[in-house]
């Protein structure tokens, strides 16, 4: 695959980060997806979110960022992450990381092991439990550098709120999810 100058971009360009999109069927054969609470520091801090993050040069392409960064945060190994799908990239509004999300059907380890210094938690939702309307909402957000606030969609998962990028990497793919367009 590689990471392209397109991908990078010229100085001043969004950070290049990748999330993978972990999808697995839980004991009970219901379709879940993984995600994580990051730990509470940073700008990030706190939300929820796919396991992620920045590109390394190090890293061949942006799918063995994602990758890596599973195996680092949550103890997910590589050899039981399979690519489903490509999708398309989102920017953080708040960070500004150009963030390219892997859909991978996962073989989830025996126990996950989260790194404190990054996720606070390691959350499976069943795909059903995302697309219960009563679990969304929308909320107005105000951060210091926007002129204004902005309203945002989110879906409750306990007492957290999914939103931003992660909500919207999530929220068209849910139907097609559901659909069983790929095997989970």
């Amino acid at each position: 695959m590689g990471v392209s100058e397109e991908q990078i971009g010229p100085p001043g360009s969004p950070a290049l980060a990748s999330c993978l999109v972990p999808v697995f069927r839980g004991g009970d054969g219901e379709p879940r997806v993984v995600l994580v609470r990051r730990a509470p520091h940073g700008v990030h801090g706190g939300q929820l979110a796919f396991p992620g993050g920045r590109w390394e040069p190090d890293d061949e392409d942006l799918f063995q960022t994602a990758r890596r960064e599973a195996w680092e945060e949550v103890g997910l190994p590589s050899e039981s992450v399979s690519l489903l799908a490509v999708l398309p990239p989102v920017t953080t509004l708040v960070s500004g990381y150009r963030v390219h999300p892997f859909l991978a059907r996962i073989v989830p380890p025996p126990a996950w092991r989260p790194d404190p210094a990054e996720v606070s938690e390691v959350i499976e939702v069943r795909l059903t439990d995302l697309s219960d309307p009563s679990a969304r909402g929308e909320e107005w957000f105000a951060w210091p550098e926007w002129p204004e606030a902005r309203r945002f969609a989110f879906i409750r998962i306990g007492p957290h709120k999914l939103w931003g990028a992660t909500f919207r990497i999530l929220e068209p793919l849910l139907p097609r999810l559901l659909s069983m367009e790929w095997e989970v």
